[in-house]
């Protein structure tokens, strides 16, 4: 019997992937895993722009078959939340990559380009296994998630970011609140604490906050540690390095 494994790649994760792979799962290592490459690896259109695309590239030596597919991306509960969609359609949504190929894949705006607030989307393109692979062993399936987003209207949107921690379920959480109208992109994250503590949230990227929208992390925190007052957090946002203060949120309060 054939062992499946999905692995999902974030964008920043792409270039981590075929060390990953050997680490994770050794000899079990397919020919072929890693020879799947996209670009670009973020889509932003434009307010007026009914279409855009990427590239997907087979290094490899054996074909790659693929699907692909698009979801509308929300942001509820500090959690995020993938929706079928046909505002965005891909066009081939099923792909046949020969060995040493590429090919495009067409992002449409269906009804054309509507000028209006920022639209987010996560584009997933999942590798679909080949008729000819063994019965036996391990099988890798690569899922690639890549964040497409529609420009608002407002060429002077920028996102608004209010920080907060706050323990809650047994755990202390950090709390993203996006009250802007562009998208915000969090990466190279630390948190300093009251006391000059500095906790180390990721050296890549930590996540996203879309547009007037809640983010929320776990911090590697013991639940009894203590922490009052305020906090500052260091973040690159949006490929900017930013400094901003935050507030701890008193004992209990309720979740928003």
């Amino acid at each position: 019997m054939t062992r499946a494994f999905i692995l999902r790649l974030l964008p920043d994760a792409a270039v981590a992937l075929a060390l990953v792979l050997v680490l994770v799962l050794g000899s079990a290592l397919p020919a072929s895993a890693a020879s799947l490459q996209i670009s670009p690896v973020l889509i932003n259109l434009r307010a007026n722009q009914a279409a855009g695309g990427i590239s997907l590239q087979n290094l490899g030596e054996r074909p790659i078959y693929g699907q692909v597919r698009v979801f509308a991306w929300e942001q509820r509960g500090g959690e995020d939340v993938l929706t079928p969609t046909d505002e965005l359609v891909a066009s081939p949504p099923i792909i046949e990559l020969a060995a040493k190929s590429s090919q495009t894949v067409r992002l449409v705006r269906r009804g054309g380009a509507t000028p209006g607030p920022e639209r987010a989307y996560r584009l997933l393109i999942d590798e679909i296994p080949r008729g000819d692979e063994p019965g036996n062993g391990v099988a890798i399936r690569l899922q690639y998630s890549v964040p497409v987003f529609v420009a608002p209207a407002d060429e002077a949107a920028a996102p608004s970011l209010g920080w907060t921690v706050v323990r809650r379920g047994g755990a202390w959480m950090l709390e993203l609140r996006n009250s802007g109208g562009l998208h915000a992109q969090v990466g190279a994250a630390t948190l300093v604490d009251g006391g000059g503590r500095e906790i180390e949230l990721s050296k890549g990227l930590l996540g996203y906050a879309l547009a007037g929208r809640e983010r929320a992390w776990r911090l590697p925190l013991d639940p009894a540690t203590r922490l009052t007052g305020s906090v500052t957090v260091r973040a690159n946002v949006n490929a900017r390095p930013t400094t901003s203060s935050g507030s701890v949120a008193p004992e209990g309060a309720a979740a928003k």
